[in-house]
């Protein structure tokens, strides 16, 4: 890492930092391209459209743990590591985490998340770092193997004294820029363009994953959601602009006047008298006469027909339908929807798992938690709000049918411990069995005492 030096930085990709600041920008409302002093309304589409798709997105995501071999050793450490998964999730707060990132990638194009061990605390931090702060190098033509990554951010004084209290007395100004450059055996710490720190990695890998929002053939950095969104949202934020200032206009009619040379106090207004010449013609401007304001309607419905189907989130996705139409229908309404975040998800699904990959192994290094023998899987929730019995008698016949086990149909319905469910089971079952036994041997002693209070009772003829 001897030829790196943090100035370089400054030259690399400013063609897709400049992209980042364009598609946030736009997402965040700022989508005329000239000011005017007419009125310019933003119907900000394109942010309803991606928070939408998020939250279809991050519907049911779960994480599950199988032992490669079925022994009660590998069976504990497959519990040890869905537990551990589970508090570093809490402990990070991943659900909200996870949310920001994902809205931030389909704006920007690219997420992603760090996740290193906190010396101070004592466990597994995983933070999301700004993606512009962030340069990566790979090899060759395999956009897969990254070797080095670049992590780029500004701090202030009292921040660089707090972080890096050894180097306080080298900061001299308000702000300064440290980069941490990572490979899978170094790391090095410069604060401005001064090497401050170098050492081995001590985690053994970069722990950087860096996703994109939806792959680019042959490229290592995504695609936005924001660009196709563009030209139809500038289109219906004109459309619109130019309805609302009609209407007003109509509301606050115009004054015509036909062969006057020049007029005063002409004011529209109830109960006003105008005095003109014989032969000249007044009259009010009627902007809406001939049904222009439907052709206005009409083309307004066409673009937000076009971003329904450019954003693929149709009508049904916002909660409501032109007609009544039956679930199978419905289901292949919203297909678009289900396409697009099913892509999403196939791109997610590699980065959680590279995710899960560095939580266990940080825990075995710092926590000594051996994961050897372990896999692990990501899993997603219904897209689509599904029947819940259904879906549990579903789970049922493929159980009885042997086609999986009980425990990967807990993990399918979202149970999170499914072991720890089993045992509970398993325990009300033992007592309910234990409460029949006991009721059917009371049952039997009391018919018993019964029979024989019947006979004492018998009177001999």
């Amino acid at each position: 890492m001897n030829d790196f030096t943090p100035s370089q930085l400054a030259r690399m990709d400013t063609d897709r930092l400049a992209t980042y600041r364009t598609n946030l920008d736009f997402y965040n409302g700022s989508q005329w391209q000239t000011t005017s002093r007419n009125r310019q309304l933003v119907f900000n589409y394109a942010k309803a459209s991606i928070d939408k798709i998020t939250s279809f997105l991050m519907q049911g995501l779960g994480f599950a743990c199988y032992p490669g071999e079925e022994t009660d050793e590998l069976k504990a450490r497959v519990r040890k590591a869905e537990q551990l998964l589970r508090q570093v999730y809490e402990q990070n707060n991943l659900q909200q985490l996870d949310w920001e990132t994902e809205v931030d990638a389909a704006v920007l194009g690219d997420g992603c998340y760090k996740v290193i061990w906190d010396t101070d605390k004592k466990r597994i931090r995983i933070t999301a770092p700004d993606v512009s702060g962030i340069f990566a190098w790979w090899l060759g033509d395999d956009t897969s193997r990254v070797w080095r990554v670049a992590s780029r951010y500004t701090l202030t004084q009292d921040e660089t004294q707090l972080l890096y209290p050894h180097y306080a007395s080298r900061i001299t100004k308000k702000t300064a820029t440290i980069t941490e450059l990572w490979t899978a055996k170094d790391f090095q710490l410069y604060l401005d363009n001064d090497l401050i720190e170098s050492k081995p990695n001590p985690y053994g890998f970069i722990p950087f994953i860096i996703f994109p929002n939806l792959r680019e053939p042959k490229k290592f950095w995504g695609i936005s959601d924001v660009p196709l969104l563009i030209q139809p949202q500038r289109e219906l934020n004109r459309a619109m602009s130019q309805l609302s200032r009609i209407l007003e206009l109509s509301g606050n009619p115009i004054a015509v006047l036909e062969n006057i040379g020049s007029a005063e106090d002409i004011k529209v207004q109830p109960g006003a008298v105008w005095t003109i010449p014989e032969d000249a013609k007044a009259y009010l401007l009627d902007l809406l006469q001939g049904g222009g304001i439907r052709l206005h309607i009409d083309y307004i419905d066409l673009i937000y027909r076009t971003l329904q189907d450019i954003s693929e989130t149709p009508r049904a996705a916002w909660g409501g339908t032109e007609k009544d139409i039956s679930g199978t229908a419905l289901n292949i309404e919203l297909g678009s929807l289900v396409q697009k975040v099913t892509r999403k998800r196939t791109i997610r699904t590699n980065a959680y798992h590279q995710r899960n990959a560095m939580i266990l192994r940080l825990a075995e290094r710092y926590m000594q938690q051996n994961s050897t023998g372990i896999s692990h899987r990501v899993i997603w929730g219904n897209i689509l709000p599904q029947d819940i019995a259904r879906q549990a008698q579903n789970e049922q016949l493929l159980v009885q049918a042997g086609v999986h086990s009980r425990r990967t149909a807990m993990d399918e319905l979202g149970i999170q411990d499914p072991d720890e469910e089993f045992t509970r089971w398993l325990e009300e079952r033992q007592k309910i069995l234990e409460m029949n036994q006991e009721f059917k041997a009371s049952s039997t002693r009391g018919g018993a005492r019964a029979r024989a209070t019947a006979a004492e009772m018998e009177v001999p003829e």
